[in-house]
């Protein structure tokens, strides 16, 4: 898989650190029991289809993406900056 990054192009996904699906958690309260940090910690949707995720460039020019992609298909459907440029 390739991902054009906004500063550097094409690259490989090898350069990247995937750090998860580009959603807002619903953080359970400090005192919520086992069960259920245990289903916030660890469960996660897997969803057939398009998705919006975080990746980090870490090999690349520091900046983080949010790529929307197509889990069947493997098709990047956009990759974009979202830290205000690269470091």
């Amino acid at each position: 898989m390739r991902l054009t990054c906004p500063y550097c192009g094409p690259r490989d996904r090898r350069e990247y650190t995937y750090t998860g699906a580009a959603i807002a958690l619903d953080r359970p309260e400090a005192d919520a029991d086992g069960p259920v940090w245990d289903d916030y910690l660890h469960n996660r949707e897997n969803p057939a289809g398009v998705t919006e995720d975080l990746w980090y460039h870490e090999q690349g020019c520091g900046a983080w993406v949010r790529v929307r992609r197509n889990t069947v298909t493997h098709e990047i459907l956009s990759v974009v900056a979202i830290d205000g440029g690269a470091k």
